[in-house]
């Protein structure tokens, strides 16, 4: 069996925030105990709505932010903020947004070499070149694509120029924030059927964060679900979407469109507003939207169980 790429261990990331100069700063618990393995080939899916923590756990794991608390290794390397340099060209990102994560003063061909220029010198300009010109092949388009400008392409072209500069210098990871939600759906299989193309090709683990989840159904292996800042339940992808264990996920799922007219759905509308991650409520944070919640939920915090598909509840569905 492959070893994991990455191991993360209750990694935290707290922010002190002031509502004014003179105040006292007040805790935003923006992710708290997270911990998963991602082995090379396969895609983890976080999942949950906005505010959640997905895209917090993204800076944290290509290194962009320093944990709170807890820790994670990369190829079996502990990432501490000293091992830094080294170990981001392991780790690439892909923003959500391919209008705004390209520099429009740029060819494209500088875009995709500026990773080599900083983080390979030894690499002379021919070699840059030729291998620019590859990766923009290796993403479906064209060698002569390398001299024009971003505004010259699609929202699709551009997130397969994204894709190829984060490939440029061949990462075992990729981060994949919302990758295809600011594209047509007929884009988005595009570029979802791409991604897995090139995991195929490359051995590529993906950290794949998106709050759809029938692009995650297509994606993943394996799925964490994310409520205010705390993981309520992992698994795999077979096991979420069958039987969801957590009030939560059961909701989110009811909430999936589906191509099916037949298929019947009962819709699970939550009540409330999503609590803010600077004002937690005590036990269960999910207990004032939830259901099932009972008096046991707003008093103690529920922990992810032991069993192979762990869920955070007292009371989890059957």
């Amino acid at each position: 069996m492959t070893a994991p790429v990455v191991v993360a261990t209750n990694l935290s990331r707290h922010y002190e925030v002031r509502s004014g100069p003179f105040s006292k700063p007040h805790v935003v618990r923006a992710l708290s105990d997270a911990s998963f393995s991602l082995s090379p080939g396969k895609t983890l899916a976080v999942v949950g709505e906005s505010g959640c923590g997905k895209s917090t756990l993204a800076r944290l794991i290509t290194m962009i932010e320093p944990p709170t608390a807890g820790e994670f290794t990369l190829d079996g390397q502990l990432a501490t903020p000293d091992r830094w340099a080294d170990l981001r060209t392991d780790v690439q990102i892909v923003f959500q947004d391919p209008y705004g994560s390209l520099n429009p003063r740029q060819r494209v061909g500088a875009i995709l070499e500026e990773p080599l220029k900083i983080n390979r010198p030894d690499i002379d300009a021919t070699e840059r070149t030729k291998k620019a010109r590859e990766m923009l092949e290796l993403v479906g388009l064209r060698a002569e694509h390398y001299d024009r400008y971003p505004h010259m392409f699609s929202g699709g072209q551009r997130q397969r120029i994204a894709v190829a500069r984060a490939l440029m210098l061949e990462p075992k990871v990729l981060v994949l924030d919302e990758p295809v939600s600011a594209l047509d759906l007929s884009i988005q299989s595009q570029i979802l059927n791409l991604l897995v193309d090139l995991q195929e090709k490359l051995g590529l683990a993906y950290l794949f964060i998106s709050h759809d989840l029938s692009v995650v159904k297509h994606m993943a292996d394996d799925v964490i679900v994310m409520y205010l800042g705390r993981p309520v339940e992992t698994g795999s992808k077979a096991a979420i979407f069958a039987a969801p264990r957590h009030p939560y996920t059961k909701a989110l799922l009811s909430a999936t469109p589906t191509a099916d007219p037949r298929a019947r759905k009962e819709r699970i509308k939550l009540e409330g507003e999503l609590p803010s991650p600077s004002n937690v409520p005590l036990g269960c944070a999910f207990a004032p939207r939830c259901w099932k919640a009972k008096d046991k939920c707003r008093k103690e915090r529920p922990l992810l169980d032991s069993s192979e598909h762990p869920a955070a509840c007292f009371y989890p569905e059957s």
